[in-house]
């Protein structure tokens, strides 16, 4: 006869000032609550209170937390308890079990995330520390997205105010966000003053930027149009509109070009210098004197056509439980490659996956792109699906979707890309 071991089960419902917790048995009866403030003194409160309340040690304590990172689960976790990451839209399932009229406060959130994980534990993911290598990649990548954001939308301000009364410049050729236009756009931010400019003015503007295949008569035949009409004093407070925003696109430029710098710095540093990986013969199994096997995974994974260092970046981060775990189901879920089938009688249909992690599903949809144009396999992939009718996005995702299927093949083996094998696999209808 079998006995489980005894154990206890923990809730804690975060916020950004207090914290509330609740500890019930291995039956459900409650055991007791508390609010904490979010501080490190409050922290340690709330764990020498869990182990005082269950009387036992934190490897038997289960803790329910709806976020995966952070300073509480990071304490807990350094404290032996086991942390379990429950999704907000299953808490607020969970929470009819107590009431069906829609109530909503922290103590019932603690019950229904403690009873959820007394019940269905295995539904749930067992939270771990992470390599502080992936913590410090995981925060460049997305500095590296958020600066990318920030930088289009500097760009499309700068649109709409170059619209108010300096249409013609928008006629150049090229990127409105390239460094020639920016330096341009600073020499001669309005039309009265670009009609001024001079050949050997915008020569050496070109020159500076390293920009060829530009016609200096061209450019100056487009901002010598006639200007529009605009009332008094637009001009004058758009073109202090377009210098500040001028200023905010070189600085974000500049940040995007140094993240991506600390991107490859850190993948190097994975990689291991001292080794060329991607140098191996196709098919032939890693050195098992990798330092880690997070290096192993780098290695593997970046042998693999499109990937590159920025998508390897958000793959080795934002999937870095799934890829440990080789679990290609969980990772085409996470990645939302995976569709979504909903039945009912005599209704079935399938449907796009959206609940995923956007930053995974755009980094997939990035290299599965880059690979049908530099890989055969993938590309006859892509064409067999768009020869059925399959839109775009569709056929990308079924790209997608092959390639994390290799990927964990080749992670459960340890063997780099091998573009022969990936051919025989070819599943046309898969």
């Amino acid at each position: 006869m079998n006995i489980e071991p005894r154990c206890w089960y923990a809730a804690v419902d975060w916020a950004s000032e207090k914290h509330d917790i609740a500890v019930t048995d291995q039956v459900g009866k409650l055991l007791g609550r508390l609010q904490v403030k979010h501080s490190g003194e409050g922290l340690a409160r709330m764990v020498d209170w869990l182990v005082a309340s269950t009387g036992s040690v934190p490897g038997d304590i289960h803790v329910a937390i709806e976020v995966p990172h952070g300073p509480i689960v990071d304490t807990l976790i350094e404290h032996g308890f086991n942390v379990y990451s429950i999704n907000p839209k299953q808490v607020d399932r969970f929470r009819d079990r107590y009431t069906v009229a829609g109530a909503k406060d922290d103590s019932r959130d603690c019950d229904a995330m403690a009873s959820a994980l007394r019940t269905d534990r295995h539904c749930f993911r067992l939270l771990s520390l992470r390599n502080p290598m992936l913590i410090e990649l995981q925060e460049w990548s997305r500095m590296y997205e958020e600066h990318g954001n920030d930088l289009r939308r500097y760009v499309s301000r700068l649109r709409e105010q170059l619209l108010r009364y300096f249409p013609a410049f928008l006629a150049l050729d090229g990127e409105l966000g390239a460094d020639w236009k920016l330096a341009l756009l600073e020499c001669a931010p309005t039309p009265r003053s670009a009609a001024t400019l001079s050949r050997l003015r915008v020569t050496k503007i070109l020159q500076r930027n390293r920009t060829r295949g530009k016609d200096v008569g061209e450019i100056l035949a487009v901002l010598q149009q006639q200007a529009v009409i605009t009332s008094p004093g637009t001009t004058k407070a758009a073109a202090a509109h377009v210098a500040a925003l001028l200023a905010s696109i070189r600085l974000t430029k500049q940040l995007v070009k140094d993240a991506k710098v600390h991107i490859k710095s850190i993948t190097d540093r994975l990689l291991d210098p001292d080794t060329d990986h991607g140098e191996a013969a196709p098919g032939t199994c890693v050195s098992s004197t990798e330092p880690t096997s997070i290096a192993r995974d780098a290695a593997i994974l970046l042998s693999f056509p499109g990937i590159g260092r920025l998508n390897l970046a958000t793959l080795l981060t934002e999937a870095s439980d799934c890829l440990t775990a080789r679990d290609y189901k969980a990772l085409r879920c996470l990645g939302g490659v995976a569709p979504v089938t909903k039945q009912s009688g005599k209704s079935r249909y399938v449907v796009q996956r959206w609940a995923c992690n956007k930053r995974l599903a755009n980094a997939l949809l990035h290299w599965a792109r880059v690979a049908v144009r530099h890989d055969p396999a993938s590309r006859d992939k892509y064409q067999a699906l768009r020869a059925r009718g399959k839109s775009w996005p569709r056929a990308l995702r079924a790209v997608a979707d092959r390639l994390l299927y290799l990927a964990c093949a080749a992670l459960k083996s340890g063997t780099l890309y091998n573009p022969d094998l990936a051919g025989k696999n070819l599943l046309v209808n898969r």
